[in-house]
């Protein structure tokens, strides 16, 4: 009697640990089709974003000296912006940080089909908190679509100042918070929470452009404001500009 309940308890066991697995794996898949799908239909969204900030990221990048040998990009991701630094200079030397090692590959291809030289593309693992870069070792810094994002803004721009040279530039583009007291900030603070979670801890009330300014770069800033009226509409407020170190 007690061989026959071991018996049937193993078999228990043995059912309920298949089971919680194939529960496991169908919960699995299904955010797996939720991720896909919202991926999908995110970028399908974006797409006229995408298309309307071009234009901006042309005017930013066309204040890219061709003098500037050594240049790093916080947070280069899969390389959206390569094809920028080949236009103008294919020997330079690009600094690729991102927190995410898994954007190695995608970054080097992408630096590869824009036409920069293999040995000219370095990507480091960081943040911006903390860039893995020698004081005054480079001579331009690029963030676009950055800086909502990072943990500590000051912090990171602190950093930035440290890697330039003296008479680099920090070349910059970002949403930012509406104007204080209106109403689109005020909805600005009520989506934040929402917005941090579904984009990879992006802030859509950061007050970018005062840090900037207040950051202490020696050789000035310059910022200009635009509004940009695709979808997503809660990040309509822009900047784009150079600080000059």
């Amino acid at each position: 009697m007690i061989q026959k309940k071991l018996i049937v308890f193993r078999v228990w066991c043995v059912t309920f640990m298949y089971i919680r697995i194939f529960q496991e794996h169908i919960i699995r898949r299904g955010r797996w089709c939720i991720r896909r799908v919202y991926s999908w239909f995110f970028n399908l969204l974006m797409q006229s974003y995408w298309n309307e900030i071009e234009d901006c990221k042309v005017k930013i990048f066309d204040k890219l000296s061709e003098k500037a040998e050594k240049v790093l990009e916080i947070g280069i991701g899969t390389g959206p912006n390569m094809r920028y630094y080949a236009a103008r200079n294919s020997n330079v030397t690009l600094y690729g940080l991102d927190p995410n090692p898994k954007m190695k590959k995608y970054a080097r291809k992408s630096a590869t089909k824009a036409g920069l030289k293999p040995k000219n593309f370095r990507f480091k693992q960081g943040v911006g908190e903390a860039i893995p870069l020698k004081d005054n070792s480079v001579d331009a810094v690029v963030a676009t679509l950055v800086l909502c994002s990072v943990s500590d803004v000051t912090q990171t721009l602190k950093e930035i100042k440290r890697v330039l040279r003296q008479g680099g530039v920090f070349i910059f583009l970002e949403h930012v918070a509406a104007k204080d007291g209106s109403f689109f900030k005020r909805l600005q603070k009520l989506l934040d929470p929402l917005q941090q979670r579904l984009a990879d801890g992006c802030h859509l009330a950061r007050n970018t452009r005062e840090c900037i300014l207040e950051a202490g770069f020696s050789g000035g800033v310059e910022v200009q404001t635009f509004s940009m009226y695709s979808f997503p509409w809660m990040t309509r407020p822009h900047i784009y500009g150079l600080a000059y170190n």
